[in-house]
């Protein structure tokens, strides 16, 4: 049996969530979040998450879903949301995956290489030893995966120390599990609508909706994320708005700054 599914694609602030729930009053259809952002519990204003009351009784899955404390993968999410659309369609309705998360959204229509889980005290020794000594990770990586020493840019931490990680792992290197084929998602027929506004249209809403975010109370949000015993550190808060807002609250930037930062 052949599913409908649609997805809809674009940059942020270029109209996906109203798409959506435009398309929700004239489809029988549930919404799948493809955020790597709104899937955190706490994290709202600076995600631009769509408001229980605002949702028209249009069911919204994937939101609020994990600790900002647990780490959450592209991967996770394939897991999660495969079946979820599935069961979705199940019930006669059409699942319509909206997002910023590029990565998320390949994990879940493409699939992803079967690498290696994360290895916390690994990716700290690699961190550290990055610390000490720069661009010696590159360096590493250099020397046993050059394909993906070739890709991947000296300055990108994260990404150096994914592929470390994959390669002491699984004994294989980076190029050789992506050369792998992975499974893609099967038994929907997938259309995608991409929204692509002109920049000036884009830049002007993007200008619009950062002011309104701390207008809105994202530096008190922060606060009350840092009250509950979240120290900072946690992956969420590296997101446009969040990092900004953590600088004033630090004293290290003025509102002024911190909303034309974002």
């Amino acid at each position: 049996m052949i599913r409908p599914l649609l997805v809809l694609l674009g940059p942020t602030g270029s109209g996906k969530s109203d798409l959506a729930l435009f398309l929700a009053s004239l489809l029988p259809c549930e919404i799948v979040s493809c955020d790597s952002l709104q899937i955190y519990r706490g994290f709202d204003i600076g995600t631009a998450k769509v408001g229980a009351g605002l949702r028209d009784g249009v069911p919204h899955h994937l939101i609020d879903i994990a600790s900002p404390r647990e780490a959450f993968s592209a991967g996770d999410y394939a897991r999660i949301a495969r079946p979820l659309l599935v069961e979705i369609s199940s019930r006669g309705r059409i699942p319509v995956v909206t997002g910023g998360t590029g990565f998320y959204l390949r994990a879940l229509l493409y699939g992803l290489a079967d690498a290696p889980a994360r290895d916390e005290a690994l990716r700290a020794r690699l961190s550290a030893r990055e610390a000490r000594s720069p661009n010696s990770l590159h360096r590493i990586l250099r020397r046993l995966d050059r394909k993906a020493a070739e890709r991947i840019h000296s300055n990108d931490t994260h990404k150096l120390i994914r592929a470390l990680e994959i390669t002491i792992r699984s004994r294989r290197t980076l190029s050789e599990i992506h050369a792998a084929p992975p499974t893609p998602l099967a038994g929907f027929d997938t259309l995608k609508l991409g929204l692509n506004p002109s920049r000036e249209e884009l830049r002007k809403a993007l200008d619009l909706r950062a002011s309104r975010m701390f207008e809105s109370g994202l530096i008190e949000e922060v606060q009350a994320l840092l009250a509950s015993g979240l120290t900072g550190n946690e992956k969420p808060f590296e997101s446009l708005g969040y990092k900004q807002a953590l600088t004033v609250i630090r004293s290290q930037a003025t509102l002024a700054e911190a909303i034309e930062s974002t």
